[in-house]
């Protein structure tokens, strides 16, 4: 009876950890969180291979930090006054400089070629399945998408003192940008006014937005759900009210969601910004 008891409660367990999952997969928000030390859940290639990038630079500084170390305290016990009171005349040795010159060398090789590698894939969409662009204000975004019919709204930050029932302070905004998830989308990032940067973290993006010019990234989402982001270029006064909100949403809901948004954004849209003058990237 026992071993039964305990079978049951483990299928309850079980059953409630699924449903868990399941309930935190449909709310499923990425946002920054008290005490966050390392990087948020990644949800896009671009932000697994930064991920990759940065771990793979921690362990070689960690080996160094710890190599560094350990010669440092070998050499003040071997050659310490008690144990080596008589110091050496020897103050060149060849090999060792031929040593300490290459190899550093080397470990800069071992980070720069996955380093360029990342900037050159997070520079340009490939085989881009849709675009939208974006257009930094002060202080708010606009957004357009020129393959759906040119829609384009602007998305403001909710009331930071009085923000409405449900909402996140600081994060939420009124009008979020809805992309479909499993698709490969072209960002062209500009500002009407003054230098921003549009930046996801869970999404691996951060691209400025510069008047007269329109720099171009990617973004391809993995699965459903919200991600927040903010400008972290400082662009005045309201810098900090700045939110980006981002709704991953299916092809079918992104389908239909185009069909209320040309019908809500259609009569009081304001006209897109003017046209860069150039377009270039931005690593």
């Amino acid at each position: 009876m026992t071993s039964l008891r305990l079978s049951s409660a483990m299928k309850l367990t079980l059953l409630a950890l699924v449903a868990l999952v399941a309930l935190c997969g449909a709310a499923m928000a990425q946002q920054p969180t008290p005490w966050e030390m390392g990087f948020q859940p990644a949800h896009s290639p671009v932000q697994t291979q930064i991920e990759w990038l940065h771990g793979l630079i921690l362990y070689l500084i960690t080996a160094i930090v710890l190599f560094v170390a350990g010669m440092l305290l070998f050499t003040i016990w071997k050659f310490g006054r008690s144990r080596h009171p008589k110091a050496n005349k020897v103050s060149h040795n060849t090999l060792l400089e031929v040593a300490w010159t290459i190899v550093p060398a080397l470990i800069l090789v071992v980070i720069a070629i996955p380093s360029f590698r990342l900037v050159y894939y997070e520079d340009r969409a490939r085989d881009a399945e849709m675009t939208v662009k974006v257009i930094g204000h002060q202080w708010y975004w606009e957004y357009n998408y020129p393959d759906q019919g040119n829609i384009d709204f602007t998305s403001y930050p909710v009331d930071k003192d009085n923000p409405p029932p449900g909402t996140k302070r600081l994060l939420d905004v009124d009008n979020q940008l809805v992309l479909p998830v499993g698709k490969n989308i072209r960002i062209l990032a500009t500002g009407g006014d003054v230098i921003h940067s549009w930046f996801i973290p869970s999404l691996g993006v951060q691209r400025y937005a510069i008047p007269g010019r329109t720099i171009e990234t990617w973004v391809r989402i993995d699965r459903p759900g919200t991600y927040y982001g903010e400008c972290n270029q400082i662009c005045g006064t309201n810098h900090s009210n700045m939110p980006i909100s981002i709704k991953g949403v299916t092809p079918a809901e992104f389908a239909a969601w185009t069909v209320t948004a040309k019908a809500k954004f259609a009569a009081d849209a304001p006209p897109a910004s003017a046209a860069p003058i150039h377009i270039a990237s931005q690593p």
